[in-house]
């Protein structure tokens, strides 16, 4: 019997937009200061998981976090294109409520979660979830019996959750995506098994003041 991947799926820190609720998509946004210092909470909370490899995203962002885990773990770093969030199209940089106003059709069809729907030349939420969980699925399936991180984004984050506890795409969400939370799931070769979902224990102490002006 083929021996579970253990796989920590993470979401990057905190970034400016999303404190402005902005639609970051493929945007290449930088972590804040509060989302490097989750970051560094986030390496030290796993320092000791026996991670093997770390995959990310190669947006910023992601990037940045994995780096931070990898600096403290010392597991080597790649990045995966495939891990990025949702081409969200003429959507990214608008702010939620200014999607709603600016596109009200458009706002519905992506709030109800139609599969076949891609805003404004971005990408379809099928689209996605088919990216996305055929390539978390391939980078656990490399690592039979040990431990990995997959560094990534919100959306990403949601289509593993849906796939390891069998939630259909268009279900509305009812469980936590928090920037910098350890999420943890099984591979057994017929897919992902949830485990453990938006635990946020290593971020309970004050970040530093000048992180949440």
């Amino acid at each position: 019997m083929r021996e579970p991947t253990r796989v920590f799926a993470l979401r990057h820190g905190e970034t400016a937009w999303n404190r402005e609720l902005r639609i970051q998509g493929h945007a290449d946004i930088p972590l804040s200061e509060l989302g490097r210092w989750q970051a560094g909470r986030l390496a030290e909370a796993l320092a000791g998981e026996g991670i093997a490899a770390i995959y990310t995203s190669d947006l910023e962002r992601a990037h940045a976090t994995a780096r931070a885990l990898a600096a403290r773990t010392g597991a080597p770093l790649a990045a995966e294109r495939a891990l990025r969030e949702r081409a969200f199209g003429r959507f990214e940089g608008v702010t939620f409520a200014d999607i709603d106003a600016r596109w009200p059709d458009e706002a519905r069809r992506w709030r109800r979660r139609e599969p076949d729907f891609g805003p404004g030349g971005g990408e379809t939420l099928a689209a996605f979830y088919a990216r996305t969980v055929a390539a978390a699925s391939a980078l656990a399936a490399r690592h039979p019996g040990q431990v990995i991180a997959l560094v990534a984004h919100g959306g990403v984050l949601d289509c593993l959750y849906r796939a390891a506890a069998g939630v259909d795409l268009q279900a509305p969400r009812s469980w936590q995506l928090g920037n910098a939370a350890i999420n943890r799931l099984l591979w057994h070769g017929e897919g992902f098994v949830l485990v453990g979902w938006d635990d946020g224990a290593h971020l309970a102490d004050p970040p530093p003041t000048s992180a949440v002006r």
